[in-house]
């Protein structure tokens, strides 16, 4: 595959979830799904820098980043029928290790970040106006180093 290069649409982005786990269903294999009607979404990187300021750098503070963490939050409607946005909508109600889930990030250029125990959590699960379209609004966000493949 030939390497892309210059500016893309966001819609290029794509995710998936796990729906399906050999380890809760052993007559199947794990399964991987788009999730449908997602709209938008937003990355959040929480670095942790640590800061301390020897006598010998005059005043300067040094730093040194020692910890990450990703959060995606993602915004969409809510899909009945679709087996990723129905598995998300089913974490509404679910704490701990209900609520960890691989999902995966494929970027446009072919490369892929998988978060293999993500935290799924459930912002909003169908409210909204009397008008409007049920949505599906969720964050994923990191727990442990995720796996990055490059393209």
């Amino acid at each position: 595959m030939e390497k892309r290069t210059g500016v893309y649409p966001c819609y290029e982005n794509q995710f998936e979830v796990q729906t399906k786990s050999a380890t809760t269903e052993p007559e199947t294999e794990a399964v991987m799904s788009p999730i449908a009607d997602m709209e938008s979404f937003s990355v959040a990187f929480d670095n942790g820098v640590e800061e301390w300021t020897p006598f010998e750098s005059e005043g300067w503070t040094k730093r040194l980043m020692t910890s990450k963490a990703l959060t995606i939050t993602v915004t969409g409607k809510r899909s009945i029928g679709d087996a990723g946005n129905d598995y998300i909508a089913s974490l509404f109600n679910k704490n701990g290790r209900d609520v960890e889930v691989p999902f995966a990030w494929t970027f446009p250029d072919g490369s892929k970040v998988l978060l293999e125990k993500a935290v799924i959590n459930v912002t909003n699960i169908g409210a909204g106006d009397s008008t409007g379209v049920a949505p599906l609004e969720f964050d994923v966000m990191s727990n442990g180093k995720p796996i990055f493949t490059e393209q």
